[in-house]
């Protein structure tokens, strides 16, 4: 067990009297359908022993990502703020450079997109998209990857075209595992991995798996394959929060990844849990 701060690489908070989430769609996702503030968050943090944090954008607002800054100007939890803007847009490098300049704008540490929506399967590979990540690169900033399986090939050949960018791949690219599947997600992941610009997130794996009755052994082979694919110096721990709730609570979570991670030393379980996300997000 790791005995520094945690560093929790990815979690989610929204205020719905600001703005609306609107992926919150369908009777399963109810209990989302609520504010998650960092006012829910510390305590859960702190009890499990979480010192920083990574605060991941939710929508494609732009607006989101100064609140967020500000959020992290007053916050001592949120150490980082992976945001959103139109990485197509022709002046992105100004709109990050004003982005930086805001309230909180040093915590600013990359850019999503969330490509997991977009039915071309091949947009990350679009020149305007290439363009744009070739900007985040400039500004210094990382880009997380939310794909799904059949959108990783589009992840790979852009990281092999962009070895400037690291690609931080969220949920390790939501492998089937509701399904039991390990192929071809295993070999995509390897093949993303073999990239030494890519780091992933040990994160968002108990909403893949069937939410009311997963289990840490449907988990392993996943993990597994992660851990051998990238190695505790390139793997992050992430909570999901609050997304995670549709199947287990904050410190479930950190629990099962631990127990899943329990072959590590000491020194790469404190890889894993805080220094890869230090170090791949420059957090002070």
């Amino acid at each position: 067990m790791t005995t520094s701060p945690i560093v929790d690489a990815h979690h989610h908070l929204w205020d719905l009297s600001v703005r609306d989430q609107e992926w919150l769609i369908g009777p399963e996702l109810a209990p989302l359908r609520r504010d998650f503030s960092l006012v829910d968050l510390t305590p859960e943090a702190a009890a499990a022993g979480v010192g920083a944090s990574v605060l991941v954008q939710t929508v494609t607002v732009a607006a989101e990502t100064p609140e967020f800054l500000a959020l992290a100007a007053r916050s001592p939890l949120v150490a980082g703020v992976v945001g959103w803007t139109d990485l197509t847009s022709p002046d992105i490098a100004d709109v990050l450079a004003g982005l930086r300049e805001l309230p909180g704008g040093q915590a600013l540490v990359g850019i999503r997109h969330q490509v997991q929506g977009e039915p071309d399967p091949n947009w990350l590979l679009r020149p305007e998209v290439l363009r744009g990540l070739a900007a985040l690169a400039d500004a210094d900033l990382t880009y997380d990857l939310l794909v799904l399986p059949h959108q990783l090939p589009a992840a790979i050949a852009a990281a092999q075209l962009l070895p400037q960018l690291t690609f931080v791949l969220d949920h390790l690219g939501k492998p089937p595992i509701a399904s039991g599947e390990l192929a071809p997600w295993a070999d995509l992941l390897r093949a993303l991995a073999a990239l030494p610009n890519t780091v992933a997130k040990l994160s968002g794996l108990v909403t893949e798996a069937h939410w009311a009755n997963w289990t840490t052994a449907s988990l392993r082979p996943y993990a597994q394959v992660a851990l051998e694919a990238f190695g505790p110096e390139r793997l992050m721990f992430g909570s999901d929060w609050p997304v995670c709730l549709l199947a287990a609570s904050y410190g479930t979570v950190l629990s099962t990844t631990r127990t899943l991670t329990c072959g590590l030393s000491p020194d790469e379980q404190a890889e894993l849990f805080g220094g890869t996300a230090r170090r791949t997000y420059r957090l002070g």
